[in-house]
């Protein structure tokens, strides 16, 4: 059985693009859509809660207005695909990292039901962290490009390396009919700099182009012999990472970037690139992770 979409919506603005964006993709993939609205808030009419309690509250009947509505809206944006609808009293954050067991990709909006002014909400960037399958956030305010359109692949140094990544960003350009676009930045330390300086011979230069072509070549064997036809171009640079994928994302349909998760790590995982991405790309922003990753305990 194909693994679904999974959509974590709440009915705000941005959920609902999120919605708009994976019925487009499920119709590319030809696979099912799967919405889930998770919610610890309690029904008005529930029972008197004890004295001390935290517990939110809400008008009864909230949740099916908000699984139906944006069930209604994926159907219509999108006919041909199989859409279910789901809710669950659990926290959002978990309801979504459990649900990537059993999802091709988990979809969210930028920002959902947060504070204004947040520029990534909280539930967006944990799931993107934790969960198990790649991770969409639908960047509010994204807009595809038309004339020149290219899925952009955000590649660190060979120790990073994430095929799963790869992969997936050639899977998702040939949805779409587009090039891949594969940008990796080098800098160089502080040593490498003052030599150069000295007016030796600029060798680290030489040294980390020639490492950069050499592991790029290793890297994008397998997926441009599975796409021949499919358009790829490298940008290779001096530079740091951050300015160099927000740039590239400023003319993309989609950024990929890998993320290496750590188990029972405490703190970060998703890296200050990628973090940065996730905060400030003007474009729909995927989040795949190493293919090998389990639970943490």
């Amino acid at each position: 059985m194909e693994l679904p979409l999974v959509v974590g919506i709440d009915g705000s603005a941005d959920a609902l693009r999120a919605v708009d964006w994976a019925a487009d993709e499920a119709a590319l993939r030809d696979c099912p859509l799967h919405l889930l609205y998770a919610s610890i808030w309690e029904p008005y009419e529930g029972p008197a809660f004890p004295v001390g309690a935290l517990r939110q509250l809400r008008p009864a009947g909230t949740d099916r207005t908000v699984a139906a509505a944006a069930e209604e809206r994926a159907r219509l944006r999108s006919p041909d695909i199989a859409v279910t609808a789901d809710e669950c009293d659990e926290d959002p954050v978990y309801a979504l990292i459990d649900a990537s067991d059993r999802a091709a990709a988990i979809v969210v909006g930028s920002r959902g039901h947060g504070l204004p002014g947040i520029v990534l909400g909280s539930v967006s960037l944990t799931v993107a962290a934790r969960a198990h399958c790649p991770v969409i956030v639908e960047r509010a305010g994204a807009q595809a490009s038309v004339d020149d359109r290219w899925v952009v692949l955000g590649l660190g140094g060979p120790g990073n390396m994430i095929f799963a990544a790869v992969e997936f960003a050639f899977e998702e350009a040939a949805l779409r009919g587009c090039g891949v676009e594969v940008v990796h930045a080098w800098t160089r330390c502080h040593r490498e700099r003052a030599t150069v300086r000295g007016g030796r011979f600029d060798e680290t230069r030489i040294f980390h182009e020639q490492r950069a072509k050499e592991w790029l070549d290793d890297a994008l064997a397998r997926p441009t012999a599975a796409y021949p036809d499919l358009p790829v171009r490298r940008v290779v640079v001096e530079s740091h990472a951050r300015p160099v994928l927000l740039q590239a994302a400023s003319q993309a349909d989609l950024l990929v970037v890998g993320a290496q998760r750590r188990r029972n790590a405490l703190g970060l995982q998703l890296g200050l690139v990628n973090h940065a991405m996730l905060h400030y790309a003007p474009c729909t922003v995927a989040v795949v992770p190493a293919k090998d990753v389990k639970k943490s305990g």
